[in-house]
């Protein structure tokens, strides 16, 4: 329900039209006022014949009048599970009783992950995420949000609370290697680089590499001496920066990340509808021209 709200996830600026040159009357609401934004999504919907016909399919019992944005939230999310569950990985079948699923590296990897390396301590349960939130040393790309510029503080922006400074939520590890670049602000473009910043975020933000990033994104690395002491000031402490990985360790890790993967992830074509009710285009191919890799020598990923 909140990207919706976001100027510059969804909602666009004053000023905006929409794709058909007409004024953005979103974008005219003041911001930090949630309810409004939500009213003028649903009065757009349900000017549309085929969204109204859609909505009382899904929900018979509510009268068009007494829609809601919530109902669509709630549509979204249950298509959202529907489309993208996802429960063929080599990792989800040996769970179920094939234990030929795993190669020998993945499971000597599960065994660091969930014991050695410490990765469990965070990314635990069915999706491998904690839910909480946590501040790793990650290095900033961008430049931040609000007033707080050019300090992106993550979860205290929403807490107010110290604690919280550059705290962002566990990621779920479920298809990682296809989910590249990792953590939250895509700071680093490989997996591997990934687990060795785990293993010593200390390290990992003082001797970051922005040449790793694409060009265009290297001049937004942000490395000033202050913003660097204040990531650290406030660092959590983390179970895997305990472990001492050797080279095929780090190795066995990726193999059983990598096991993460479900086939049925590789090609989402089939998620694409022919058309929508509002008569939008939709489809078509967006060309990533540096693919992300899983590892430093392995080949690109190509979701």
């Amino acid at each position: 329900m909140f990207p919706v709200t976001s100027r510059d996830e969804m909602r666009g600026l004053l000023g905006d039209t929409d794709i058909f040159g007409q004024p953005n009357e979103l974008a005219a609401i003041l911001d930090y006022t949630a309810r409004p934004i939500w009213r003028g999504l649903m009065q757009r919907l349900l000017k549309i014949p085929g969204y109204v016909s859609l909505f009382q399919a899904a929900y018979p019992e509510v009268p068009p009048d007494q829609l809601g944005f919530q109902h669509a939230a709630n549509a979204l999310a249950a298509y959202e599970i529907a489309t993208f569950t996802f429960e063929d990985s080599p990792f989800d079948r040996y769970l179920r009783g094939d234990l030929g699923a795993l190669a020998p590296a993945a499971k000597r990897g599960a065994l660091l992950f969930y014991g050695e390396a410490g990765c469990a301590s965070c990314h635990s349960g069915g999706l491998l995420t904690d839910q909480q939130f946590h501040n790793l040393a990650v290095p900033q790309v961008g430049d931040g949000k609000g007033r707080e510029q050019p300090f992106d503080l993550g979860r205290a922006r929403e807490t107010g609370n110290d604690c919280d400074r550059y705290a962002f939520r566990t990621p779920p590890l479920r298809n990682v290697a296809l989910t590249g670049p990792w953590m939250h602000d895509g700071a680093f473009t490989t997996l591997e680089a990934t687990l060795r910043h785990h293993l010593n975020p200390t390290a990992g933000l003082l001797n970051y590499d922005p040449q790793q990033l694409a060009a265009v994104l290297r001049g937004a690395c942000q490395e000033q001496p202050d913003l660097l002491a204040a990531i650290l000031k406030y660092r959590s402490p983390a179970a895997s920066e305990q472990a001492q990985l050797s080279a095929a360790e780090l190795q066995d890790l990726l193999a059983f990340l990598d096991a993460l993967t479900a086939p049925s992830a590789l090609d989402l074509s089939r998620t694409i509808p022919a058309s929508v009710p509002s008569g939008l285009p939709v489809g078509g191919n967006v060309q990533d021209p540096s693919p992300v890799q899983a590892s430093a020598g392995g080949p690109p990923l190509t979701p």
